[in-house]
């Protein structure tokens, strides 16, 4: 499980001048939990939703020694610096199952792939599942060594999830498939246009006759 410090946030204080200081303004709530304003230290939660993602339980160590599991629920992501700048952690109920979306991980090598020159689709990403807090996956692997010839594809319902996990994708929906290579369309040739070789060996012969009879003209002089 993964932990992370966090304190309680004085409303006055700039949320600005907290990031200027390193610090990640956050929330946390839950059913039973009132929606609360705490900071983290910015490299630390880095870590951590790096290492979780926003589906594994991250245990928030207040100070003063009381803990609260949770995930991260949203995480807020500034558009010019690319860098976290809020984010609200959901306190869950231990016993009461929650509904999450789970990154797929993609693994193995699709024979259509490898041996028919095929094009893996990749459709979804996130898998939408129902699970206790304690059986929450950081990831779902999906195995495209399954996916044999083109047109095969990978349904959520193929897909082997871990034990406590339960599916809320819709089970038709596709994940992965295989479709054929675009063949390269052949360029027509560009039709010659003789016309213009006409004209242009007529203009040749033409400047050989004017040529032949200033010669002509030279010797009779």
């Amino acid at each position: 499980m993964f932990s992370i410090e966090v304190k309680d946030r004085d409303g006055g204080v700039s949320l600005d001048k907290l990031r200027q200081e390193g610090f990640l303004p956050a929330v946390f709530y839950g059913r039973k939990e009132a929606s609360t304003p705490i900071t983290i230290l910015l490299k630390d939660f880095q870590k951590v939703w790096l290492a979780a993602g926003e589906s594994s339980v991250v245990s928030l160590k207040r100070s003063g020694g009381a803990t609260l599991d949770a995930i991260i629920q949203d995480v807020d992501i500034d558009p010019v610096t690319e860098l976290p700048r809020h984010a609200d952690f959901y306190v869950f109920d231990k016993d009461k199952k929650i509904e999450v979306e789970i990154s797929l991980n993609f693994v193995g090598i699709a024979p259509a792939v490898k041996e028919q020159g095929g094009i893996l689709v990749k459709v979804l990403y996130e898998l939408k599942i129902e699970a206790l807090p304690k059986d929450l996956p950081q990831e779902i692997a999906v195995d495209v060594s399954k996916l044999i010839e083109i047109g095969s594809r990978i349904s959520a319902k193929d897909i082997e999830l871990p034990p406590g996990v339960s599916l809320l994708e819709n089970p038709e929906e596709i994940i992965a498939s295989v479709s054929a290579p675009k063949e390269e369309e052949e360029k027509p040739a560009e039709p010659v246009d003789i016309s213009s070789i006409e004209v242009e060996k007529k203009g040749k012969e033409k400047e050989g006759e004017e040529a032949e009879v200033v010669t002509e003209e030279k010797k009779a002089e």
